[in-house]
């Protein structure tokens, strides 16, 4: 049992690192989709995502969800402001990218953390602890930093965060598999893509018809680019601890980051490596802060793990009159584990979410 636990932990983490070790090196893909624009790109992402994922479910049989959904219109409408907010990430990713601006992409999915707990207290009324706080300041600090570097707001880096921690907020309400969520997603951003794809055509100015095969094929990976990372995602999910996707979420910026930075030569001058040293500063504060209290909570479980199995022993001993074979009215727990119950304060180890660029 323990060799099949440890060896499903290292299949969790290969496909964890596997995930974000392609939305990492992404920014080396959307190059290679020029002529195309940022939004022809965008709308072949969009179609042949919605194809990629359709055959794997059909390959599955996994469709129950989808007659779920569409009985529950709040939860379809949520559905459809995820898919709006993506639409937004996406775009602006892949002009970014193929713009030259990968460094200041990468910076949005370092503060993306920041964002989404600054989004916890004012959206949900979270309640943060002083170390989250003083995180907070610092990526506050970081962005005043690099809008004078910049000689603007980092408006890239923000957009990218912003819009991530919107979609990462919506979806928690629409509570969908990764795969179902982007089969929903792209089921309604198809049309309009679709149409946007055939309105170029007509207009004879679709670099899918005009450049050649390779180019054509290249536009229609954009499914597999898109899909492969969140079914490997799902798989590293349910094996390894959400503590450790949180720790392995920071290699795509970092990724991104070094490509940026030594194979696309961009520029870093003195004040944006300041910007990003506080941003560092402030995930490794909400890093360890986020371990220490996941320390915490597994030390309280297994206090109460314990404290359940002492009073199931003694009440045992009370009653010996109970046999091997006979019942009491009221047996105790023989998995107290599974009835103890600790309470995540504010801010905690998160619900981790795939990178969207």
């Amino acid at each position: 049992m323990a060799g099949t636990s440890k060896g499903e932990h290292r299949v969790g983490l290969l496909n964890g690192f596997a995930a974000y070790g392609m939305w990492g090196l992404v920014p080396l893909f959307w190059p290679l989709l020029k002529p195309a624009g940022a939004v022809e790109i965008l709308a072949h992402r969009m179609v042949w995502s919605l194809a990629f994922v359709a055959v794997a479910l059909l390959f599955v049989r996994r469709w129950a969800w989808a007659g779920e959904l569409l009985r529950q219109p709040r939860r379809l409408a949520l559905v459809a402001v995820a898919a709006a907010v993506i639409t937004v990430n996406w775009g602006v990713y892949i002009w970014a990218v193929n713009s030259g601006h990968v460094v200041e992409a990468s910076l949005g999915y370092f503060i993306n953390p920041l964002v989404t707990i600054a989004m916890g207290v004012l959206i949900l009324k979270e309640r943060l602890r002083p170390v989250q706080w003083a995180a907070v300041a610092t990526g506050f600090a970081a962005v005043v930093v690099l809008t004078v570097g910049y000689g603007h707001p980092p408006w890239i880096s923000l957009c990218l965060a912003f819009s991530f921690a919107t979609y990462g907020l919506v979806k928690k309400k629409v509570a969908l598999g990764g795969v179902e969520s982007l089969a929903a997603e792209t089921a309604i951003q198809f049309v309009p893509a679709l149409a946007y794809l055939l309105w170029l055509v007509a207009h004879g100015d679709s670099s899918f018809v005009d450049d050649g095969t390779g180019h054509a094929a290249l536009l229609a990976s954009t499914g597999v680019v898109t899909a492969l990372p969140l079914v490997c995602f799902g798989a590293a999910a349910i094996r390894v601890p959400l503590s450790t996707l949180g720790l392995l979420q920071y290699l795509a910026p970092v990724f991104q980051f070094l490509l940026g930075i030594v194979y696309f030569h961009e520029s870093m001058p003195l004040e944006r490596w300041a910007g990003f040293a506080l941003v560092w500063v402030a995930l490794f504060l909400l890093t360890g802060d986020a371990l220490r209290s996941a320390r915490r909570g597994a030390r309280a479980l297994a206090a109460q793990t314990a404290t359940s199995g002492v009073s199931g022993a003694s009440g045992a001993a009370e009653h010996p009159e109970v046999r091997h074979g006979e019942h009491p009215e009221e047996p105790p727990n023989e998995h107290p584990q599974d009835a103890a119950a600790v309470p995540a304060a504010a801010g905690e180890v998160r619900e981790a979410q795939p990178e969207a660029g």
